[in-house]
């Protein structure tokens, strides 16, 4: 087909303003999918991402529209919708040249939608406004579109009404992405430079990645090199994506297919990279590629240390299936065996955790979820920080680094009070403040990633009684106060329990945590001293008493020195008894400590 024949589009929506529904439609609409294999959320086909409404990896799909006598093709890239993989989706957005900017005449503009937007903006794609869900007994069409002129600047005739339910204004829609987004610009002569948006595993056939071919042309069979890691392969076939793969000879400029090369490792695959023919190679790669880097860092334990090969060979088939996932294995004394796994954020690491229980039935213990932290010694050496145990001896530190973010939110007026004060105890600045309507306002704040990684989105939700929609980009690192609080049991660290906390902190939850562990702690025949310390200053302490026996029981009257000399006799023998006795930490204080507030 002709280059100026193709458009590739992708979709921008926040989560749940109907995104799937609408690419439903698109596809019973153009007849790319036949009665019998529709479905509702075809392109998700994930069972969670079916039961949350949500879609967690991106997929593609090829359309042909009849136009005026002309059929044109249709690519659509689509995105995931969480903050979490906003590299993902700018890769997805750098692949097309335009996007429909979908926005729930019920619900209004959301922050997800507006980061998502400034991303395709910044790429120069077309942006077509889609007002969906106007057949809502609880729509508000007029001051929605209000709200998306003020956004984008356009014109209110430019904005489709639509019903991804019933099928209203698709056919609009689907004239509206061949008139208004441009053909693909690419150069079918010039060396081989075609884009990775995306890659899935296959279990017979290995990696299949997904690609755009920016310039040139990529035919069957022919060697190709993929910039980023340098590796060679052969393309054993190529093809477009349709419902099911469809294999072509030969793929050209401004098209969107895949590849399959036998590639067994999902990390030799990255999204973003390039792939060039190996006798002609393109100039440059495509600018723009970076590698995933983890954000949030957790350790996942089995619950019964016999099954720490099993939760590995787990591991390893999930990271097949979604390369941004790391792990190394280590080891606490606490819980055994296990693994330090680095993760997107938190939406990403409770799917990891769900995926292990679904798909390979394993119950795992997770523990406090850190970021990554860079200290610089007093020599200027910088050392990156992925677990609290790592941080070197507080007397040759210079300082510490930790990552900060860029966070929006957008709620409505009357909860403005209640989450400024979460933001700021959550050592948040707010940085800006934007009446979008009179009853929407959009905050905008600096805040240390690691205080957000925590509960801060629950909580954020609960006294916006969910009305509040957040989203960040992280901004870089910046100098922070802060200190390793370690646990202490009769003096012997418990490494699964240090963490990172800035100074101001550090008395009040050292405070809680030793609170929290002399409840859950059982008494044992010695006094036990719980600790909460930094470096070697102590800064709480509470004791979970002996349990003793009354030695004095059997002396009934004579001299007081008779009672005396037992009970001395039975403190010797407890403080033998202490140096020798070990304390065994029960699961539930574990649990009990990440739920501290």
């Amino acid at each position: 087909m002709k280059q100026e024949n193709i458009r590739n589009f992708c979709i921008i929506a926040h989560i749940d303003h109907g995104k799937s529904t609408l690419a439903d439609r698109l596809l019973e609409h153009t007849q790319t999918v036949t009665e019998r294999e529709s479905q509702n959320q075809l392109l998700d086909n994930m069972d969670l991402e079916r039961e949350r409404g949500i879609t967690i990896k991106s997929h593609a799909i090829q359309m042909e529209f009849l136009h005026k006598e002309t059929t044109y093709r249709l690519n659509l890239i689509d995105t995931p919708g969480h903050v979490d993989f906003s590299y993902e989706v700018s890769r997805s957005i750098a692949a097309c040249e335009g996007a429909l900017l979908i926005v729930d005449a019920a619900q209004g503009i959301q922050a997800q939608t507006i980061s998502n937007l400034y991303l395709a903006l910044e790429n120069d794609l077309e942006i077509i406004p889609v007002l969906n869900k106007i057949d809502l007994p609880s729509a508000n069409p007029e001051e929605v579109k209000d709200q998306i002129i003020d956004l984008i600047g356009c014109e209110a005739e430019e904005i489709i009404p639509a019903s991804a339910k019933t099928g209203v204004g698709i056919q609009e829609i689907l004239e509206a992405i061949v008139d208004r987004v441009s053909s693909p610009k690419g150069d079918e002569n010039a060396p081989l430079q075609a884009l990775i948006f995306d890659s899935v595993f296959n279990p017979f056939r290995g990696i299949e990645a997904y690609f755009k071919v920016v310039n040139g042309r990529i035919r069957k069979g022919d060697k190709v090199k993929f910039f980023a890691t340098g590796k060679e392969y052969f393309a054993d076939e190529i093809g477009a994506l349709k419902l099911d793969q469809e294999p072509r000879k030969e793929i050209k400029s401004g098209d969107v297919g895949y590849i399959i090369s036998g590639i067994k490792v999902a990390n030799e695959v990255k999204v973003g990279d390039t792939i060039t023919h190996t006798e002609s190679p393109c100039d440059k790669p495509i600018e723009g590629f970076e590698d995933v880097k983890p954000m949030v860092f957790a350790g996942i334990y089995p619950v019964d240390t016999e099954d720490y090969e099993e939760l590995r060979t787990s591991m390893e088939k999930l990271q097949l299936n979604d390369a941004s996932l790391t792990f190394e294995p280590e080891s606490s004394a606490a819980l055994g065996f296990g693994f330090r796994c680095g993760f997107l954020g938190m939406l990403h690491m409770e799917i990891i955790q769900e995926r292990l229980e679904r798909e390979f039935d394993m119950t795992v213990i997770t523990t406090v979820p850190n970021v990554s932290y860079y200290s610089y010694s007093k020599k200027d050496e910088k050392l990156l920080v992925n677990n609290p145990s790592d941080l070197p001896d507080p007397s040759v530190i210079e300082k510490v680094e930790e990552p900060y973010i860029s966070s929006q939110i957008i709620t409505k007026s009357e909860y403005i009070g209640a989450i400024i004060t979460l933001c700021i105890e959550k050592r948040g600045v707010l940085k800006n403040q934007v009446y979008l309507s009179t009853e929407r306002v959009e905050l905008s704040f600096e805040l240390p990633l690691a205080e957000i990684v925590f509960d801060f989105y629950d909580r954020l939700k609960t006294i916006s009684r969910g009305y509040a929609s957040f989203d960040y980009q992280p901004i870089g690192y910046q100098q922070s106060n802060l200190v390793k609080m370690d646990i202490l049991l009769n003096g012997d660290q418990v490494d699964a329990l240090s963490a990172l906390i800035h100074r101001d902190n550090a008395h009040n939850i050292g405070k809680k945590i030793c609170v929290k562990l002399r409840e859950l702690i059982p008494r044992q025949q010695f006094d036990i001293a719980i600790q909460a310390a930094i470096g070697a200053k102590i800064i709480s302490r509470e004791t979970v008493k002996a349990l003793r026996k009354d030695v004095t029981a059997k002396c009934y009257g004579g001299d007081i020195s008779r009672k005396r000399k037992l009970l001395e006799k039975q403190k010797k023998g407890k403080k033998r008894m202490r140096q020798v006795g070990n304390v065994e930490i029960p699961q539930s204080a574990f649990m009990a400590v990440l739920k501290l507030d």
